[in-house]
């Protein structure tokens, strides 16, 4: 399972994770198999509000999950239609927030709350 940690500044495992997952400058990948980690900036980092596209921003990564303080419900919507969950990050860093995941303690962001119909204009700040 690979997951994603939008953050302010790469400090690794160490790295407090960011509230808003658009605007974010980098991202976090932890592969929970391998350990591996590695860091990608955010390819759609100069988007308007509301318009973010998680797949630009994740520059094709593939990810299983993405933990992030605070996150646009039209994000939600579309990393949900890709078959990435996205769940609220809790205080402390990527490596606290891993242990929570794998003992099922993270809270998952729910988009059904929100109006998903076109020409719905509801903007959530």
């Amino acid at each position: 399972m690979k997951v994603c940690f939008p953050v302010k500044s790469n400090e690794g495992m160490n790295s407090i994770p960011y509230n808003h997952f658009g605007s974010a400058p980098e991202f976090v990948i932890c592969d929970l198999e391998s350990n591996d980690v590695k860091t990608i900036g955010n390819g759609d980092l100069g988007h308007e509000h509301g318009k973010c596209q998680p797949i630009k921003a994740l520059s094709g990564e593939v990810v299983d999950a993405v933990v992030v303080g605070g996150i646009g419900k039209g994000a939600i919507v579309k990393l949900n239609s890709m078959g990435i969950k996205v769940y609220q990050a809790i205080e402390g860093n990527i490596e606290e927030n891993i242990n929570s995941l794998k003992s099922g303690e993270l809270k998952e962001f729910d988009s059904n709350h929100t109006c998903n119909h076109d020409g719905c204009s509801h903007h959530h700040h």
